[in-house]
C-alpha cells in the first residue's frame, strides 16, 4: 500500500480514469484535474475543475493540493486532444488549441508540481505521449508534433531536475476506450487489429499499469525515457503504414486511438 498524493489531468474518463483507479487501488490519494467531472459511477478520488491551458489556474490548484495533502508525489499530465484531418486542412485556431492542451498543459502541470518536488527533493513527473511522437503518421501532424515535443521535454527535464525529480512518458499505441469503440465500425476495428502484431487494442488499464510502474520504486533508475505500450506496433516501423480511415474528433487522451 502506498500513501502518495497523485495529480492526474484528464482523469474523468479513458486512460486517465484507468490510471486513477490503479493508483487509488494501491492506497494513493488521487486528485483529478479535468474540466468535466467524471460520471458518478466513475468517481475516483477528488475532482478539481481545472483548465490545463491556464498556467495561473493550474499553479493555484497544485499549490492547494500540496498544502492540503502535505506535498505531491506524482504528477501525470494526461489531458489532450486530437483531430483527424490533412495538414492542408488544419487551421491556425485548431492547431493552437491542440498545442495549448497537449504541450502547454503538460508544461503547466509539470512546472507547478516540480516547484514542490524540488523543494521536497523527491517526486515523479509523468505524461501521456504516443507512438505518434516516435514515427510519422498521416492526418495527425500537429498531434504528432505535440507528442514529440512532450518526449523532448521529458528528456530535458530529466537532466535539469535530477537527482531528485524523475520524468518519464507512457507512449500508448491503439487503446480501446468506450468512445473509441463507438467510433469504429466492426470492419474498421477488425482492420486496425489486423495491423497490430498483438492483434488487438490495449485496455486502458494496461496503460494505467505502465504509469503505476514508472512511478514505483522499481523504476527509480528510469528517467527521461518513454515506455512504449503498443502491442508491437512500432517494432517494424508499422505506425506509418496504417491506411485505415479513422473516425473524427476525439476529446481526450483517454479517447484517442494512438
Amino acid at each position: 500500500m502506498h500513501n502518495r498524493t497523485v495529480i492526474i489531468s484528464g482523469a474523468s474518463s479513458g486512460i486517465g480514469l484507468a490510471t486513477a483507479r490503479r493508483f487509488a487501488a494501491a492506497g494513493d490519494t488521487v486528485v483529478n484535474f479535468d474540466l468535466q467531472p467524471p460520471a458518478p459511477e466513475d468517481a475516483v478520488g477528488e475532482w478539481v475543475q481545472v483548465d490545463v491551458t491556464d498556467f495561473a489556474q493550474v499553479a493555484a490548484a497544485v499549490d492547494t493540493v500540496a498544502a492540503t495533502h502535505g506535498g505531491i508525489g506524482v504528477a501525470i499530465a494526461n489531458a489532450g486532444i486530437s483531430l483527424r484531418r490533412t495538414f492542408l486542412e488544419m487551421t491556425e485556431k485548431d492547431i493552437r488549441k491542440l498545442l495549448d492542451i497537449n504541450l502547454m498543459g503538460v508544461i503547466a502541470l509539470w512546472q507547478a508540481a516540480a516547484r514542490h518536488m524540488v523543494e521536497a527533493k523527491e517526486g515523479v513527473l509523468l505524461a501521456t505521449a504516443s507512438t505518434n511522437g516516435t514515427a510519422g503518421y498521416p492526418y495527425y501532424a500537429d498531434y504528432n508534433a505535440s507528442k514529440a515535443a512532450v518526449l523532448a521535454l521529458s528528456r530535458s527535464l530529466a537532466l535539469e531536475l535530477s537527482p531528485y525529480v524523475r520524468t518519464a512518458c507512457v507512449s500508448p499505441g491503439y487503446v480501446m476506450t468506450p468512445m473509441q469503440r463507438a467510433e469504429y465500425t466492426d470492419e474498421m476495428l477488425a482492420e486496425v487489429n489486423e495491423r497490430i502484431p498483438a492483434k488487438r487494442h490495449a485496455d486502458p488499464a494496461e496503460i494505467g499499469e505502465a504509469f503505476f510502474f514508472l512511478a514505483s520504486p522499481q523504476a527509480k533508475f528510469i528517467t527521461g525515457q518513454q515506455l512504449i505500450v503498443d502491442g508491437g506496433e512500432l517494432a517494424g516501423g508499422t505506425a506509418s503504414a496504417h491506411g485505415v480511415v479513422f473516425a473524427a474528433t476525439q476529446d481526450s487522451e483517454g479517447n484517442t486511438s494512438a
